[in-house]
Formats: structure tokens, C-alpha cells, sequence
């Protein structure tokens, strides 16, 4: 079993009508993900619009959900500014959480050797496991393979990377390469499959916001050697993939409107991100309409 489980969610942060993060809900929802597949929680990541937040929204989070769940919460700490990720990241130490997610730091484009020196000072400022995340689409810069496997080889609690970076040959170089114990999470649900090929152990999601179950079942069934019902599975979430970004409806704007359909109280996005579209919450009701269908087909 991985560190932190197999499917995890990078969860989205409610907002109340003023604006402000609605913390009962966020309780409420990280328990309803609990019991609907997921193993544990990432917390103010990028689907948690963790550019948005302030320091003090991300602890009173991070604490009250640790608190409220018996899952592993992983907590977002990284930012572009090392010393503040180190800070971030003692401060989040002390509040609950199981495990810290180091981005790499973006806008600044640093070379590799400086991304190395902001990840493993987050490191050395936590006794707690550390996920590396490459996701080079928000970032503006790769964390090279040979960066990563510096990083596992220098650090002992550098655990494993969140692999958001498009590229599965490079992936699958990585894993060739990565000690013994070092866990590959997708980090793009349409290549949480593949991943698994490669010795991946899940996935930090977002679509597993509504589908932590069928994930959990795709997982399950290829660590079995089930491969064909792994696929079938991978093809009733396709559309699910499709649905939660987009250039007119960027993550987190369509998992904030399924939730909604759901029964939850998230409000909409922060800016720049804003509301919703009002297509989004129509997309949202025949994903989920045509998902239920598909589960009801193979059960």
C-alpha cells in the first residue's frame, strides 16, 4: 500500500456567499470523499486555488480537516518564494497533516539546481513525507529526471512525485531509474493508467472528486491483473477527464459546478478565475447522468 494510499483528491475549497472559505463545508466534503473512494486529501494545491488564499485560510484548513477525517491529508505548501514555502511548510507540520506537496516554484523560472535548493529546503524543514510536484503547464519549468532522482537520493523524506507533466516516456525513464520506494502519482487522470504500467501506485485527482469509486475499481482491478476490466473502467471516466478543464472552463471552475449539482455549498472560484460558466453546470449534469449509466451497465 502507498504511503498515502492509492486515490487521492486534490480538493477543491469552498466559498461562502461573502467570499471567504467556508470551512464546515470543506469538513463536510473531505468527509463525503472519505467514504465515496478516496484514500486521502491534497489540500490547497492548484484545485484548491492555493494562489488565492492567504496564509491563514491554508492552516485553518489544513488543521480543521486533518482533524475531521481519518485519511492521510497532504498539505500544499510550496510557492515561488523559498522561504515562505519553509515556513508554510514548519507551520503545517505542527497542524495534523500526514504529508507535505512541494510545487515546483513557478514564475520565477529557476534552473534546475535552484529547483533543487527550494524543494530540499522544504524538505529539511519537515520530519514529514514530501511529494514533489512537476506540473510544468502552471509552473513555466520541468523538473528534469535527473533533478527528481537528486532529490529522492539527497532526501530521505522526499518520497515519491506528483507527475503532471505530460510526458509518459520521461515518466517511464524515471521509474527505471527511482530507488526503491520512490512513488509515482498521476497527476493527470487520463494518465493514471498508464502510470500504473509503469510501477505508479494512483493517483491525486481531480475528477476522483466525483469518481473516487470507479478509480478505486480501475486500481484494484489492474494491481490484480485484471487489464481488461481496468480499461473499461478508464473508458467510462474519459468523459469525466475531458470535463474538468478546459480553455473556456479552467480546473477547478468544472469540479466546483459538479459539486454543486452534488449538494454542496462551494461558491463559485476566486478571481481571476471567477464563476463558472453556466454551460459548465449543464456539461456537469450529463457527465454525471452518463457516468451513473455506464456504472449501472457494468454492475
Amino acid at each position: 500500500m502507498a504511503i498515502f494510499g492509492e486515490v487521492l483528491t486534490a480538493m477543491i475549497t469552498p466559498f461562502d456567499e461573502n467570499g471567504d472559505v467556508n470551512v464546515d463545508e470543506a469538513i463536510r466534503l473531505a468527509r463525503w470523499l472519505q467514504a465515496n473512494g478516496n484514500d486521502g486529501l491534497v489540500l490547497t494545491g492548484t484545485t484548491g486555488e492555493s494562489s488565492t488564499l492567504t496564509d491563514d485560510e491554508k492552516m485553518m484548513l489544513w488543521e480543521a480537516v486533518s482533524a475531521a477525517v481519518t485519511i492521510p491529508v497532504v498539505a500544499g505548501t510550496g510557492s515561488n518564494d523559498t522561504l515562505h514555502s519553509v515556513n508554510l511548510t514548519r507551520q503545517a507540520s505542527t497542524l495534523g497533516v500526514a504529508g507535505i506537496l512541494a510545487v515546483c516554484p513557478y514564475y520565477n523560472r529557476p534552473s534546475q539546481a535552484g529547483i533543487a535548493a527550494h524543494i530540499s529546503a522544504m524538505a529539511t524543514a519537515t520530519t514529514l513525507p514530501v511529494i514533489v510536484y512537476d506540473i510544468p503547464v502552471r509552473t513555466g519549468r520541468k523538473i528534469n529526471t535527473t533533478t527528481l532522482l537528486s532529490l529522492a537520493a539527497d532526501n530521505a523524506n522526499i518520497r515519491g512525485v506528483k507527475d503532471a507533466a505530460g510526458n509518459p516516456a520521461e515518466t517511464a525513464v524515471l521509474m527505471s531509474r527511482a530507488p526503491q520506494g520512490f512513488e509515482l502519482y498521476s497527476g493527470d487522470d487520463g494518465l493514471t493508467l498508464a502510470f500504473l504500467a509503469y510501477g505508479g501506485v494512483g493517483v491525486i485527482g481531480v475528477a476522483t472528486h466525483w469518481s473516487g469509486i470507479d478509480h478505486k475499481e480501475m486500481i484494484t482491478a489492474f494491481k490484480k491483473g485484471d487489464i481488461a476490466t481496468a480499461i473499461a473502467i478508464n473508458h467510462r471516466l474519459v468523459e469525466s477527464f475531458s470535463f474538468e478543464t478546459g480553455d473556456e472552463a479552467p480546473n477547478p471552475l468544472p469540479t466546483k459546478a459538479m459539486m454543486q449539482l452534488l449538494g454542496f455549498n462551494v461558491g463559485p472560484a476566486r478571481l481571476p478565475m471567477g464563476a463558472p460558466p453556466e454551460f459548465v453546470f449543464e456539461k456537469a449534469k450529463i457527465v454525471l447522468d452518463n457516468l451513473n449509466l455506464a456504472r449501472a451497465a457494468a454492475h
